[in-house]
C-alpha cells in the first residue's frame, strides 16, 4: 500500500485557489497568501500575505517552508522560476474560460486529496450556471457588452468575462478579442471602435484601481453610445469578476446577469 504525501505547507500567490481551498474545508493547510486577496475575509485576516500579483517576498516565502505554492499565468513566472531554483514545488495554472477553470479547480482538489468534494462543489457551481443560462434564455434581446478591464489603454474583458457575458444574456461587443490570453493582444487603440459598436451596456472592472462611470460617460465622443445616453454603466469589482475562480462563477455572472436582466426589465417599460 502507498502512503500518499499530501501537501500540507500551501502557499496562494492568487485569491483563486485561496478561495477554493476554504470552500474544500482544507484551509488549515495555507500558509501563506497573496495580498490582494479579499475572499473569503477571514482568510486576509488569519493568513501571512506574501505577494502581489507580479513580486512576491521570496525570503518569507522560504521562511514559511511550503511543500506546494499555487500561482496563476504566465506573468507569474519569475516568481515561480525563483521558487524552483530554491527546490520548492510550484504548480502554475493558466485558466482562461469557465472549462478551464473548472479544470483547475478539480486539480487542487485532486492535489489536496478532495478530488470527491470537488467534483460535489463543481456541479454545484454548475447547476448554479445552468439556472442563470436558463433565465437568459426567456429574454426578448440580447444586449451588447462593453467589458472594460482597464482604462488607459482600453483594454476588453478576457475569455472567461465573455463567457459569462453570453451565459448570462448578453453579447460581448468584442468576442474576437476574448481568446486572446494576453492583455496587450486585447487592447482596443481607438475609440472609435467601441463607439461603433455602439455596446447597450458598460461594465467596468479595473484591475487595481476603482472603476468611474463619471469619467467614462465624459469622453469625447462617446455620448451617443446607447449605454452613455441611457446611463447603462456599472462596475463588477474585480475580485468578483476577474479571479479566475469561485468568484467568477457565482457572484460575478450573478451580478452580470441582474445588469442584464434590469436592462431587460427597462426596455419592457419603454
Amino acid at each position: 500500500m502507498i502512503n500518499l504525501q499530501l501537501p500540507s505547507r500551501i502557499i496562494c500567490l492568487t485569491e483563486e485557489t485561496t478561495e477554493w481551498l476554504y470552500m474544500l474545508g482544507q484551509q488549515d493547510r495555507i500558509v501563506g497568501i497573496s495580498g490582494y486577496t479579499v475572499r473569503p475575509p477571514e482568510a486576509r485576516k488569519d493568513k501571512p500575505k506574501i505577494s502581489a500579483f507580479l513580486t512576491a517576498k521570496i525570503d518569507q516565502i522560504l521562511a514559511l517552508k511550503p511543500d506546494c505554492v499555487f500561482g496563476f499565468s504566465d506573468l507569474q513566472a519569475d516568481i515561480a522560476s525563483a521558487l524552483i531554483r530554491q527546490g520548492i514545488q510550484v504548480t502554475i495554472f493558466n485558466q482562461r474560460s469557465i472549462e478551464e477553470i473548472f479544470s483547475m479547480l478539480y486539480q487542487v482538489g485532486a492535489i489536496v486529496g478532495q478530488a470527491d468534494e470537488a467534483v460535489r462543489q463543481i456541479e454545484l457551481i454548475k447547476v448554479h450556471l445552468k439556472t442563470i443560462q436558463l433565465s437568459a434564455q426567456t429574454f426578448n434581446h440580447r444586449p451588447k457588452v462593453y467589458f472594460e478591464e482597464w482604462d488607459s489603454p482600453y483594454i476588453s474583458g478576457i475569455q472567461w468575462v465573455s463567457e459569462l457575458v453570453e451565459l448570462a444574456g448578453g453579447k460581448d461587443c468584442f468576442p474576437e478579442l476574448a481568446k486572446q490570453s494576453l492583455a496587450k493582444n486585447r487592447m482596443i487603440h481607438q475609440e472609435k471602435f467601441i463607439i461603433e459598436r455602439n455596446p447597450d451596456i458598460i461594465i467596468g472592472s479595473w484591475c487595481g484601481k476603482k472603476f468611474r462611470p463619471n469619467q467614462v460617460m465624459q469622453r469625447a465622443g462617446w455620448e451617443n453610445i446607447s449605454a452613455v445616453k441611457n446611463h447603462q454603466i456599472f462596475e463588477i469589482k474585480s475580485p468578483f469578476i476577474l479571479q479566475p475562480g469561485p468568484a467568477a462563477l457565482t457572484e460575478g455572472v450573478e451580478q452580470i446577469h441582474q445588469i442584464i436582466l434590469n436592462w431587460q426589465n427597462n426596455q419592457l417599460m419603454q
